[in-house]
């Protein structure tokens, strides 16, 4: 059980990594390197609306299974 709880939560770790450099990237080269915070006033729509969402849901669930990892090596 412990093996499966590790491969579904390195696969979750590699998709929350590529989801978030995608945000980065959809906001402008501007908020990678720390430039203006503009992206914060307007509202997401869209293809960003919905990578923000993903992005959210596959954290929670990266930490969903990392509390279940634990509980069931403990």
């Amino acid at each position: 059980m412990q093996t499966y709880l590790n491969i579904i939560q390195i696969i979750l770790g590699i998709a929350l990594i590529v989801l978030v450099l995608f945000e980065v990237h959809s906001s402008g080269m501007g908020g990678t390197f720390g430039g203006r915070q503009t992206s914060m006033l307007r509202k997401r729509r869209g293809v960003e609306l919905l990578l923000f969402q993903l992005t959210v849901g596959t954290s929670v669930f990266f930490f969903l299974v990392a509390v279940a990892n634990v509980l069931v090596a403990g």
